[in-house]
């Protein structure tokens, strides 16, 4: 059976606050930008669904003073570094309007129109079923009440070349390329995306396309598959296989020229209303 997403979260939980976090979240942060003419007045109440390591409630915590936020993950690992750095990562007294539970997209524990706002940042890609997500979202906000998410965009099949040259160099070396992790499918559109949100109970449904873009360095992107992307397979080999299979990836990267170090990834943006 296939490790599901909260176990695999929890094993991954400090990979992906140094590695990926860091790369996604000026994107993630953008929706905090379209939110922004929706949060009600007064000391509105938050959820952020898949806080992950709390990119998007210590964004919005920082921005609306008076709000306070929910951020529910299905990996315990994940929710535990998100609720230890707010107190770093957020201004004197802030983390005291943070609260945390482990919890699925689908099976939030919370009463009906519990929240003002609800929003999320690449997760819906990863819950089993993404209609059951956002019907749940719906249900714990309040009617009327604004929700907002990203995710990816399918892609056209257009390999960055840092990737390119991993596929390369594991099947040199013997191994499968990589397998995609979307097992509900990223929206082909984003029409289809604003469909989806319709469906679920949602109006007033915008959704626009945008573009992640980030310049890795050498290191940083041979840090961010051995440690990351690629952990497991990493983590089977004896240390002179790893040492080996990162030579060789560094090797080859280095002959890339500087402006094929990157990653450029589709995002569609979407929001509604909650309906009644």
């Amino acid at each position: 059976m296939a490790e599901d997403q909260g176990t695999r979260y929890d094993r991954i939980a400090g990979g992906y606050a140094r590695y990926w976090a860091p790369v996604i979240r000026p994107a993630a942060l953008r929706l905090l930008d379209d939110l922004a003419p929706l949060v009600p007045a007064g000391a509105p109440n938050l959820i952020d669904i898949g806080t992950g390591t709390g990119t998007l409630a210590f964004g919005a915590l920082e921005r609306w003073p008076n709000a306070k936020v929910t951020g529910i993950d299905a990996s315990s690992e994940m929710v535990a570094w998100a609720a230890g750095e707010a107190p770093a990562q957020l201004p004197t007294g802030s983390s005291d309007r943070f609260a945390t539970a482990v919890s699925f997209a689908d099976r939030l524990p919370f009463e009906d129109a519990t929240f003002d706002l609800g929003m999320s940042s690449f997760v819906m890609q990863l819950v089993p079923n993404r209609a059951a997500a956002l019907r749940e979202a719906r249900r714990v906000l309040r009617p009327g009440a604004p929700f907002g998410y990203a995710t990816w965009l399918r892609e056209s099949g257009e390999v960055d070349p840092p990737d390119r040259i991993l596929d390369e160099v594991l099947d040199e070396f013997g191994f499968d390329p990589p397998e995609a992790d979307s097992p509900s499918g990223d929206p082909a559109t984003a029409r289809a995306a604003a469909d989806g949100m319709r469906r679920a109970g949602f109006r007033e449904v915008t959704a626009r396309e945008g573009v992640l873009t980030h310049r890795w360095t050498v290191r940083g992107y041979a840090d961010f598959i051995e440690h990351f992307s690629e952990e497991s397979l990493f983590g089977e080999l004896v240390e002179r296989e790893r040492r080996a299979l990162r030579h060789r990836l560094v090797e080859r990267l280095r002959r890339l020229p500087a402006r094929d170090m990157r990653l450029r990834l589709p995002v569609v943006y979407v929001i509604g209303r909650a309906q009644g």
